[in-house]
């Protein structure tokens, strides 16, 4: 009889906690009710965007196709890029998102109100916001970095970050008449900056020898662009005063600072 040869030792996977946290599971949209609760959210700060700049008087129908638009701009134009269907065309739950955020926001225009008083409030849906916009990126770096072949180095490097950095603009280029008008003044929007250094993030790790040996690298990732962009949305939307027990928005802020600065002249 030969020798009992030894088990092997199950494989250690040191960034494990990466996954079996239950945060992963709500970054990563696990369930539907997880991906519907945040599409929602999505749409529905989207929606405060076009309504709070535009005028009342404006017809229903553009209103409405307005918010497709501001919802919908990335995952319209990068699947147009890679020769796909345009998100909007490809889920029915996304449709179905922004009749809901359209109706509340038409019939309940109380609530964007409260948005803005509630600091609570703000992030939670931030928090939502952040996570289906990670997803989207993501999605849309992955489908790129499968389209496009590479050309000059072993994996398409530039392509496939353009594409998700353009998925995380939402409406920003949409209508096309728009031109470069959003980025002229100001440059990247917060939004847009920060969807750029997801996507470029997200696909050289997982197309480099970055992530040699990391199970999982994919959701890993996945996971760390998500809490990234939550970090990133929350600072951009509440600054928070330490010393003055309560928080402030960025525009309150400047609102603030304006009209001290006309007091002193």
């Amino acid at each position: 009889m030969g020798r009992k040869q030894p088990e092997p030792e199950p494989e250690v996977d040191p960034t494990a906690f990466l996954l079996t946290s239950s945060m992963a599971g709500f970054l990563l949209m696990h369930t539907k009710e997880i991906k519907y609760m945040c599409m929602v959210a999505y749409t529905f700060l989207h929606g405060d965007k076009v309504f709070s700049k535009m005028s009342e008087s404006a017809s229903p129908s553009y209103k409405f196709v307005r918010l497709v638009f501001q919802c919908t701009g990335g995952g319209t134009l990068v699947p147009i890029f890679i020769n796909l269907v345009p998100v909007s065309l490809s889920t029915d739950a996304y449709p179905i998102a922004i009749a809901i955020s359209y109706l509340l926001h038409t019939y309940t225009p109380i609530l964007r109100e409260v948005l803005n008083q509630s600091e609570l409030l703000k992030a939670a849906l931030v928090v939502m916001y952040e996570t289906f916009r990670a997803t989207v990126v993501i999605k849309l770096t992955s489908a790129a970095q499968t389209a496009i072949a590479p050309s000059d180095f072993s994996f398409a490097v530039f392509g496939p970050i353009i594409c998700g950095g353009i998925g995380g603009c939402g409406g920003a280029f949409l209508p096309l008449d728009k031109g470069l008008t959003p980025i002229e003044k100001t440059g990247l929007a917060p939004n847009m900056t920060s969807a750029l250094i997801g996507a470029a993030f997200y696909h050289l790790f997982t197309s480099t020898s970055l992530s040699d040996g990391v199970i999982d690298a994919a959701k890993k990732a996945h996971v760390i662009v998500a809490m990234y962009f939550i970090a990133y949305g929350l600072s951009t939307a509440v600054s928070f005063k330490f010393g003055g027990g309560g928080t402030e928005t960025k525009p309150e802020i400047a609102k603030k600072s304006a009209m001290k600065a006309k007091k002193e002249s």
